[in-house]
């Protein structure tokens, strides 16, 4: 039986029991089933117990007293709620205590927000309020220096001024490629200061993937870092003139007369910022609190990377989520060697950081062996991670180390099931937050009990409260499945389905802000989901639910999947690989490796004639795409299956993988060591499944 007739053969006692009841607001399934439905028997033997109810108490008002009659009364409602609804019961008293402390949680998120949409502050006007509290407290740690909340400001200040005199304005875009160290959200501070929208640009970007996200965002201003001078002058001859390119060369945290110099032009960002000295404070001259602060890259579910819009509000919403919902106070010393020009660590991280006055240690590139090391070194009470880190930790050799951390919660997303047991027990981790959340969505989940596994939860006791929800779609298209009506169909208890959020564009917590680019924002949001008129982001993510309410990750549906901790593009990797490869037919698919976070990518590429070079493939897709997104195993194939609408079909290969006893096809995976790719065979692949061979 189909997902789909399973939901028609529902019956009364399944929604009694709300096995199968999920709502967004006060939408509910069982609202569909009309009264004429309903099984006669089932009439009759209501109308039986109503008949026997009245019977009762009428007897024990006649033989004894109405009090009597009463006391029955009630005897017999509490009966007939247990019979009917002992499931529920069961459920919620299983869930309440979780469900409360959640909302008040949202409270405390919702009031917050509130305040400052009234003040409409942007992000450099809630940090300066940080400031004034505790000016000498500790900001970042970076290495060996310390930088106070008082220094970042000055900085920003000092960026402020250097570029309001460069000519920078309100509404102007000024992107910045920096590396992991306190000057790269300093810059964007002061950037946002004097009304400025900071696109932050992937770092591991280069050709013609940065050339997209330098244009796609319209950059009137590049600030970069001189550690990625190399990828910079490799676009510079396509980019237009209009834009404008600062460099900046770090310099330790006290500038001062006797560092080494650099190079004096109008160009030279640390130069002007030696040179200029800080703004007077003021009120930032941005969009407020509601209105544009940064652009966030994100693949997205189709094509090159996309610039997510996030305003102070977002970052608002998703640091304090993480913040009131993750177990994190002010006191807090986060570690955090996550990216910051991603959303996890440049928005969450960051934000706890300059909303809630917590201490961030910085580390420029992640190092499994020094992750608790330098949990140690800088006394850290909290850390961030991604999946993948969490593996690469728990792969270390044991020390004695391990447990003399101070760190008592881990957030982030991605940790595998399989290893988040034994990650808490040897490095004995008191609580897991793990969080779920597009970058360009309206909708986060936080786990807000460390339930192994699971990414947050919805209520069942009180789902209007959090209006998200789990619908079913189509397996090859990432489509909703629809209803007779039009209307989106929920997913039920376990059954997977895409991850929506509600959209209220007048509620700053359930607003979608999408991308720049109008067209690839209106592709994220689908329209008369559970009623007419209605409209929900969505994710492209696909969940479960259990019978608790806790959500489980389960999948990626369109065009994209994680690796390494990035997400990758389908058809971006599919267009640089026919590009350089004579134009041939390319598909690209994520596939799974055994105990690794993510998936790997895998290209098929049609040789019918064999002449493919594979050495020189992998030189040329290395000058176009950074190395999570270059594919790991290949398939060279004499034809490439169409669907009928002329799409390249995935799905039955991803089922089959990289597995040589499956394909017929000649296979190859990528060796780190040699630089090339090598013949993958049977007893390759049983090396790579058993992890001999690493990726």
């Amino acid at each position: 039986m189909s997902n789909v007739e399973a939901n028609n053969n529902m019956n009364i006692e399944d929604i009694k029991n709300h096995k199968t009841v999920n709502k967004i607001g006060d939408v509910e399934r069982g609202k569909a089933a009309s009264s004429s439905s309903i099984p006669w028997v089932t009439v009759m033997v209501l109308v039986f117990a109503l008949a026997a109810l009245v019977a009762a108490c009428a007897v024990a008002w006649v033989f004894w007293s109405w009090q009597t009659a009463l006391v029955v009364l009630a005897i017999l409602v509490v009966l007939y709620v247990f019979t009917y609804f002992w499931h529920w019961l069961w459920v919620a008293a299983q869930t309440a205590p979780r469900d409360l402390k959640a909302l008040y949680c949202y409270i405390k998120i919702l009031r917050l927000t509130g305040n400052f949409t009234k003040k409409n502050w942007s992000m450099p006007d809630i940090f300066h309020d940080v400031v004034k509290k505790h000016p000498k407290k500790i900001c970042f740690l970076f290495e060996d220096e310390s930088w106070t909340f008082q220094q970042v400001e000055e900085f920003s200040l000092r960026v402020s001024a250097v570029l309001k005199a460069y000519g920078v304005k309100r509404g102007d875009t000024v992107a910045v490629m920096a590396s992991n160290y306190p000057e790269m959200p300093a810059i964007w501070l002061g950037i946002a200061r004097i009304g400025g929208i900071s696109p932050l640009i992937n770092t591991n970007q280069t050709g013609n993937t940065l050339l997209h996200s330098i244009n796609i965002a319209h950059c009137d201003f590049v600030i970069y870092g001189s550690e990625f001078e190399t990828a910079i002058q490799d676009v510079k001859k396509e980019l237009s003139d209009s834009i404008k390119l600062l460099k900046f060369t770090r310099r330790p945290l006290n500038l001062s007369n006797d560092t080494v110099k650099v190079v004096e032009s109008s160009t030279d960002f640390t130069h002007l910022l030696e040179t200029t000295p800080p703004a007077p404070w003021s009120l930032s001259e941005g969009e407020g609190f509601l209105g544009r602060l940064l652009y966030i890259y994100t693949s997205g579910t189709t094509g090159l990377p996309k610039a997510a819009v996030i305003s102070p509000s977002r970052m608002v919403f998703m640091a304090s989520g993480v913040h009131y919902l993750g177990g994190l106070n002010p006191k807090d010393v986060i570690y955090c060697p996550m990216p910051l020009y991603h959303s996890a660590g440049g928005v969450i991280t960051m934000g706890n950081a300059f909303i809630f006055g917590c201490t961030v240690a910085l580390r420029l590139k992640f190092s499994a062996s020094a992750y608790f090391p330098d949990c140690i070194k800088y006394n850290a009470t909290a850390a961030h991670y991604i999946g993948e880190m969490c593996r690469y930790v728990l792969a270390t050799p044991p020390s004695p180390t391990d447990r003399k951390h101070k760190v008592r919660v881990v957030y982030g997303n991605g940790m595998r099931p399989t290893i988040w047991n034994e990650f808490v027990k040897r490095f004995g981790i008191k609580r897991v937050s793990e969080f779920y959340g597009a970058t360009e969505g309206n909708a986060n989940i936080v786990n807000i009990d460390s339930k192994p596994g699971a990414i947050g939860f919805v209520s069942r006791i009180i789902p209007a409260v959090y209006p998200i929800a789990i619908i079913k779609v189509d397996e090859d298209t990432g489509e909703p499945i629809r209803d007779k009506r039009g209307l989106c169909q929920l997913a039920g208890v376990n059954e997977p389905g895409v991850f929506i959020g509600k959209i209220k564009p007048n509620n700053p917590a359930r607003a979608f802000l999408g991308y720049v680019d109008k067209e690839a924002s209106d592709k994220k949001i689908v329209k008369d989901v559970l009623s007419h008129g209605d409209s929900a982001f969505i994710s492209g993510d696909v969940l479960v639910s259990d019978e608790l309410g806790y959500l489980y990750f389960r999948d990626r549906t369109g065009d994209t999947f994680r690796w390494r901790g990035e997400n990758v593009s389908t058809t971006e990797v599919e267009a640089a690989i026919s590009r350089v490869a004579d134009q041939r037919d390319a598909v690209v698919y994520g596939v799974e490796i055994p105990d690794i976070e993510g998936r790997a990518g895998m290209c098929g590429v049609v040789d019918a004639d064999g002449t493919l070079d594979l050495e020189k493939l992998a030189k040329d897709i290395a000058k176009d795409l950074p190395k999570y997104a270059r594919p790991v195993f290949i398939r060279l194939m004499s034809s490439m299956d169409m669907t009928a609408t002329f799409k390249l079909r995935k799905v039955d290969l991803q089922k089959e993988g990289y597995d040589p006893n499956r394909v017929k096809d000649k296979l190859y995976y990528f060796d780190p060591k040699l630089n090339k790719y090598v013949t993958l065979g049977p007893e390759e692949y049983e090396k790579i499944v058993s992890g001999k061979i690493r990726l």
